[in-house]
């Protein structure tokens, strides 16, 4: 006997709201659409009267006994928790610690672009961790990695505070900055302002402004991935360059 193929997708999927026919118990519990209780009602007898409406008949909570299902317009209950779950996703998207790796021999050149990527992280609400690695006789010279956070704090000092001064952990150089309170305080406005967008009465209303504030929101994500990963090359160029000069 042949065996069935495993399906990544299937574990993907969140669990399946029954409507209408697909709703096959015997009898349910029955909420109005005004949200009034009509209490236990055959499957048809409610399908009739949903039907009756013009409306859908919803199962909202297949584990009681009987089923709890709500007349109600199932094209926009979907619209709507849809969007409750972008608005969600807006709101509570996790602030995090980015780090960004230096070598005491890092040029200015790419110290310029590392720190424009800091710049974008903390405008983003993210704090950012340097850390400068050193290698051989370099732990002899950590004034040339001290100047290189000192310069890049002057370029960052308008929008950023030190949360952890440079210290020395074995052969690593660490800082530590976070994004001043006003610029924290500026991104949290502009989520909860992309959160209010979604928060709409009707499929449609204002979907140019909703479109627009979804659109600049991913443009935002997509932007610090594509940051994150020229970091990763520009690191594996640098372990690149080490191994080549260890050999």
């Amino acid at each position: 006997m042949s065996m069935r193929r495993f399906d990544p997708r299937q574990q993907q999927r969140g669990p399946q709201i029954r409507i209408n026919q697909r709703i096959r118990v015997p009898e349910v519990r029955v909420i109005g659409d005004d949200g009034e209780m009509l209490g236990i009602l055959a499957t048809h007898e409610a399908l009739k009267r949903a039907q009756e409406r013009g409306l859908d008949l919803v199962e909202v909570n297949p584990k009681a006994d009987p089923p709890v299902c709500k007349i109600l317009d199932y094209g926009k209950f979907k619209y709507d928790e849809k969007k409750k779950a972008r608005e969600t996703r807006i709101k509570t998207a996790a602030f995090e610690t980015k780090e960004i790796k230096l070598r005491p021999k890092t040029d200015d050149h790419d110290l310029d672009f590392k720190t424009r990527a800091a710049q974008s992280f903390l405008e983003e609400g993210h704090k950012v961790k340097f850390t400068v690695r050193f290698r051989g006789r370099e732990i002899t010279h950590p004034q040339v990695a001290q100047s290189q956070l000192d310069r890049i704090m002057s370029k960052l000092e308008d929008i950023a505070t030190i949360e952890v001064r440079p210290t020395m952990d074995q052969r690593t150089m660490m800082l530590l900055i976070a994004p001043k309170t006003a610029l924290l305080q500026k991104v949290q406005q502009a989520r909860a302002a992309a959160a209010k967008a979604l928060r709409k009465d009707r499929p449609g209303e204002h979907a140019n402004e909703e479109a627009a504030s979804a659109a600049e929101q991913r443009k935002r994500e997509e932007a610090i991935a594509k940051l994150e990963q020229e970091l990763a090359e520009k690191d594996e160029e640098d372990d690149e360059d080490e191994d080549e000069e260890g050999n």
